[in-house]
């Protein structure tokens, strides 16, 4: 009997998520866009997951600073910087 496990399986259509949800809230941000299949899928999306994951993003960064795994230097203009704690004796 042939092993089923080692071939892929090919995706439904309904497995893969909708991305309507997000053109409808990239249109929503900016009212007089448009583009073509290949602008959407380049920049819009992309775009519009970074803006919905921004907040997230921030929650885990906050997180690992107060675990003490990352530490964030201020800018002189406010912004954060986020980079590896430095632990003294290693290289």
């Amino acid at each position: 009997m042939p092993d089923d496990r080692a071939q892929p399986r090919p995706r439904a259509d309904d497995e893969r998520p909708d991305p309507g949800e997000e053109i409808l809230a990239y249109l929503d941000a900016h009212e007089f866009a448009a583009d073509s299949l290949e602008g959407i899928v380049s920049w819009w999306l992309p775009r519009q997951r970074f803006v919905e994951a921004r907040d997230h993003i921030q929650a885990s960064l906050d997180r690992l600073v107060a675990r003490g795994l990352v530490v964030s230097m201020p800018l002189p203009g406010g912004t954060l910087l986020y980079g590896k704690v430095r632990r003294e004796g290693r290289a």
